[in-house]
């Protein structure tokens, strides 16, 4: 079993290196926090970035950031458990941010969009200029399709993408890792999905419609997911509008 648990992480990982190289992710110096939520992605691209970091061409220093809000979300204990387990510096970001919201009022767009915002604002206060999300190849095909329909716009989730004129850039290494990768690495490793969430809307949102949607693609199309991931890359123009 060991041995199994070794070829995948090494395949998880080395997608992970592929994705770091391809899209300049990484120089020598960066300072990067690795946000962790909790779930079993942020989780595992923690143990990716210190497996990447011990083999790499270039120094650079992580620390794991995970935000509570103070609203349900992961047993904080279990989660300092899995920090120290990790041999990660880690530091848990409080924030009033949900203070007098109605938990019932609560969606998935304005949650992490404001979470963001505090690891933003933590990462410029403590001289980090990178920050990398746990997002794989399922989440950035369904965040396309979603903004097709719901906005009508053609965009993604970039592997690589700066802001405030390059000041902070967000990195997304799991960008050619498919999740039920990480769940399976999940699995042999004795991890839940999750650890203790509590979050009030898991499990009911769009996006969990969308997974459903891509998921009865591959039945008959398996690489539905890189197809819609390289369509951005493959733009035909005289075909447009």
């Amino acid at each position: 079993m060991e041995k199994d648990r070794s070829i995948l992480f090494e395949k998880v990982s080395k997608k992970a290196g592929k994705a770091i190289v391809d899209h300049a992710m990484i120089e020598e110096g960066d300072r990067i926090v690795v946000a962790v939520s909790g779930g079993k992605d942020s989780r595992a691209l923690l143990e990716v970035m210190i497996d990447r970091q011990a083999i790499a061409p270039v120094g650079f220093e992580i620390m794991a950031v995970h935000v509570d809000t103070g609203v349900p979300g992961p047993d904080l204990e279990e989660l300092e458990a899995f920090f120290r387990s990790a041999g990660a510096p880690y530091h848990i970001e409080t924030s009033d941010l949900f203070r007098d919201k109605d938990l019932s009022d609560l969606n998935c767009f304005w949650c992490s969009w404001n979470r963001r915002k505090v690891l933003f604002q933590f990462a410029q206060k403590n001289g980090f200029h990178k920050i990398a999300l746990g997002h794989h190849l399922d989440d950035i095909a369904e965040s396309i399709l979603m903004n097709i329909c719901f906005k009508g716009e053609v965009s993604a989730m970039c592997p690589k993408q700066e802001f405030f004129g390059g000041d902070l850039t967000i990195i997304r290494p799991f960008c050619h890792v498919h999740e039920e990768e990480i769940a399976a690495l999940a699995r042999m490793k004795g991890l839940s999905a999750e650890i203790s969430c509590r979050c009030p809307v898991a499990g009911g949102t769009q996006r969990a419609a969308f997974k459903k949607i891509i998921g009865g693609l591959r039945e008959t199309c398996p690489g539905v997911k890189e197809n819609i991931f390289n369509s951005l890359r493959n733009i035909k123009e005289e075909y447009l509008p």
